[in-house]
């Protein structure tokens, strides 16, 4: 299985909720607050892979991804990532999500006469896709740095670093957990999950 997502990295600030904690009847202070920029400063945004083996490869996304764009990366990126852990492409069940440029005809061609066969996904499937993790994990490590980042280059840099630094076995963990996610989800009928 090869797994792949989009995300966006924000700046400054949060890609969602963040969460403080402070003793009961202790008043708000500064320490308390997460300083906020409009739009987050500016974002990034970028597309990777992981399987069980590890890390694939990933590209940052310049501009809006469409669909010629998309199966750009999918014949660098994901392709490389094949090679590099010499997987054979008839043996791969690739997974990505039901975006419009992932399920549009030329796309769905293209892996097709590449001899890649692709999951079958659920729409609304945030419970499932391990990569998910991996991103939070990627993103967590790469604000745990003294020195915050300044722009998007830096930001870029800094991601890349930390995407090189992943260790397999945390890939492989995260694959493996894939029944527990699977019968957590059906338990829960489609709903949420703790995974």
């Amino acid at each position: 299985m090869v797994w792949s997502d989009e995300t966006k990295i924000n700046l400054f600030g949060s890609d969602g909720r963040q969460w403080c904690y402070k003793r009961n009847g202790e008043p708000l202070q500064d320490c308390h607050i997460f300083p906020t920029m409009k739009y987050g400063g500016g974002s990034i945004m970028i597309w990777g892979c992981m399987a069980a083996q590890g890390v694939g490869y990933m590209c940052r996304i310049d501009g809006n991804m469409d669909g010629e764009l998309y199966r750009s990366i999918l014949g660098n990126e994901l392709l490389w990532t094949f090679d590099w852990y010499g997987m054979q492409k008839s043996d791969i069940l690739f997974q990505h999500d039901n975006d419009p440029k992932h399920t549009a005809y030329l796309t769905t061609e293209w892996l097709s006469n590449q001899g890649i066969n692709v999951l079958t996904w659920p729409s609304q499937s945030p419970d499932l896709n391990p990569i998910e993790h991996l991103w939070h994990h990627v993103k967590q490590k790469q604000k745990s740095y003294e020195h915050p980042v300044s722009n998007r280059s830096e930001l870029w840099s800094r991601f890349e670093e930390v995407w090189r630094s992943i260790d397999p076995v945390f890939c492989s963990k995260l694959v493996e957990s894939m029944p527990k996610r699977t019968t957590a989800v059906l338990k829960a009928k489609g709903g949420h999950t703790i995974f």
